[in-house]
């Protein structure tokens, strides 16, 4: 126990920091509501967007394939075997990405670890937005390139870091890799404007699309889409575990980019692949989504209805034009007391601290459903509200239940 003592010393200073994290036993977690303690609370901390997560199809998939393929894959797929289930997936979202070919991976964090060093290495450029989710900046300190961040959403910055880098490597590979749509702000890359970037310096381009898939563009089919950027992008991640409800990730692009990832991502090499009922729950989930484009729209209605209440009553939201919302806070221990307090009215919404989030930007992250109601969406503004004011966050308004009249 003596060689942990160290353990026990950072443990306690991160306590002193308002900046230890601790598990919540979370009854049906993905539920626009889920129970804590005994206690019912309005969810505002899931990824599930649209509700896939619980849909009865999505469920009876998942089960159905448990007892037709068992549970596990046995081993990774370079030595048990695609299986069925894998390829049709993998055939689909490459339809539904508007790509050549898409490659299944574990989760998201492994399918960017695993693709970054495959793209770049020692002697090689990669710059990178700097709220970029932290398995893209894991990705790229193991890939060994000369890495580096720029200003957040600023294309004049990476230019010039782009620049500079390309001077110091001249002959190396150069890679931009960045989010769509931001995890803890809600706010969309200028896509665009980077891209030209990439086309000037003769760089590859890698966007992570984890909370716009099934979130944003036609059909949830992301910002790629949206913009029409798809022959414009190196690869694209998506996530299985968010909007589609279920479990893993993968990467589109061209056909030659997923053969070669095959042989060169260690992440992929070296995984046991998904189980067959999380595959089956997948296809379920993206069938569901095809058929009901309208859930996109439902989701982006509800995020823009709590997204203009929480700002109308006085909350700093930042840049979000997305279904994640952050209400920031700034100072980590009013973040976490801010989150106890909504958790005492009925709300369950998590506070976002360093290293997650910059220093002194401690936040509230709230995520709309779906699936939540207009009367849920009332409840949480006016819950807000209060709260807000009994810790000193706003000021007392005394009219804060008339704000969110008509939402």
């Amino acid at each position: 126990m003596g060689r942990l003592q160290f353990a026990e010393r950072r443990l306690a200073a991160l306590r002193g920091r308002s900046l230890d994290r601790r598990l919540t036993t979370v009854a049906r977690g993905a539920d626009p509501w889920v129970e804590v303690d005994g206690r019912k609370l309005l969810n505002l901390s899931s990824n599930n967007y649209l509700g896939l997560a619980n849909h009865p199809v999505v469920v009876a998939a998942a089960a159905e394939a448990g007892e037709k393929y068992g549970w596990g894959a046995g081993s990774s797929r370079l030595v048990a075997g695609s299986s069925p289930l894998c390829d049709l997936l993998e055939e689909r979202l490459a339809q539904f990405k508007g790509s050549e070919r898409a490659l299944l991976f574990t989760s998201g964090y492994t399918a960017n670890v695993g693709l970054i060093p495959s793209l770049v290495g020692p002697g090689d450029v990669v710059v990178g937005d700097e709220l970029n989710h932290a398995s893209l900046i894991d990705g790229c300190r193991l890939s060994r390139a000369d890495f580096s961040a720029f200003r957040h959403r600023n294309v004049e910055a990476l230019d010039s870091q782009l620049a500079r880098a390309v001077r110091h490597s001249p002959r190396g590979r150069r890679l931009v890799v960045t989010d769509t749509v931001f995890s803890m702000d809600g706010d969309l890359a200028p896509l665009e404007a980077i891209a030209e970037v990439c086309d000037r310096y003769e760089a590859m381009l890698v966007v992570d699309e984890a909370h716009a898939t099934g979130c944003i563009g036609a059909g949830g089919r992301g910002l790629v889409s949206q913009l029409g950027m798809e022959d414009r992008v190196t690869a694209a991640v998506g996530t299985l575990s968010k909007a589609l409800g279920s479990f893993g990730a993968f990467v589109s692009g061209e056909r030659l980019l997923a053969d070669y990832l095959v042989s060169t991502a260690r992440s992929f090499m070296f995984t046991t692949a998904l189980p067959p009922p999380v595959v089956a729950a997948s296809v379920a989930a993206l069938d569901l989504l095809e058929a009901n484009p309208a859930l996109v729209d439902q989701l982006q209605e509800n995020a823009g209805v709590l997204r203009a209440a929480l700002r109308a009553s006085g909350f700093d939201t930042g840049d979000s034009e997305t279904q994640i919302i952050p209400v920031l806070v700034g100072d980590s221990g009013t973040a976490v007391k801010m989150a106890s307090a909504l958790r005492q009215e009925g709300v369950y919404a998590v506070a976002i601290r360093p290293p997650t989030v910059p220093a002194n930007a401690a936040r509230i992250r709230v995520s709309a459903m779906a699936t939540h109601t207009r009367d849920d969406l009332t409840f949480a503004i006016e819950t807000f509200v209060r709260v807000g004011e009994r810790i000193g966050l706003l000021a007392s308004a005394g009219s804060g239940a008339s704000r969110v009249t008509g939402s």
